[in-house]
């Protein structure tokens, strides 16, 4: 079939979602930090917009957790959850329903005593508060004892394993349901002509 980008299980993503997409995009206010239509550039931006749309359909069809759903800012509350997450699976995020999901898929994973304990041994200082002091200043911090954080200690190793569940998966199902048409292949995979990421 003529004008497709890739398939979701049966489901098509067609050329013309990637253009609406990409419209969408150079409508927003940020054109001068987007590639020229025709450059090697923006062929692979639409190679990544390509994977949005489809880890968008693969979320959308994928049940999600009953009860509250966490809020985006609650799962991503900082740049550093965002690159971990990767800014594909990250975009899922932004949809009520891809947080009801990321509730279900990662609503089994724990944290363990062991792991909290031995993150404070590596990193003593990592929760330690800066004390205010007069004038206006503040003083070092000494390393907190390991009772006075587990609780920070705690959330925050069940939020970067939450994460990494939930890219987990994700790369899973999309692996599973995806295929992509020639031209709207991976943006990093070394086969498609644009890719030109190198160590």
């Amino acid at each position: 079939m003529s004008g497709v980008a890739a398939y979701v299980g049966p489901d098509v993503v067609t050329v013309a979602e990637v253009d609406a997409r990409e419209r969408e995009l150079r409508a927003g206010g940020r054109e001068h930090a987007l590639p020229r239509p025709g450059t090697s550039e923006a062929r692979q931006l639409r190679r990544w917009l390509t994977q949005v749309l489809v880890t968008e359909r693969v979320v959308a069809a994928s049940d999600g957790a009953d009860g509250a759903v966490p809020t985006e800012a609650e799962l991503l509350p900082d740049a550093v959850a965002r690159m971990e997450m990767g800014s594909v699976a990250a975009a899922t995020l932004a949809d009520p329903h891809g947080r009801a999901v990321f509730a279900a898929v990662t609503a089994d994973v724990g944290i363990s005593d062991d792991e909290v304990t031995a993150f404070h041994a590596r990193n003593p200082d990592r929760f330690a508060r800066a004390q205010a002091v007069a004038g206006g200043w503040r003083r070092a911090a000494t390393s907190p004892d390991l009772e006075d954080v587990r609780a920070d200690i705690a959330a925050h190793l069940l939020a970067a394993a939450r994460r990494r569940q939930y890219r987990r998966w994700l790369d899973a199902r999309c692996a599973e349901l995806v295929t992509l048409a020639d031209g709207f292949e991976h943006p990093g995979d070394p086969r498609q002509p644009d890719n030109t990421h190198r160590h």
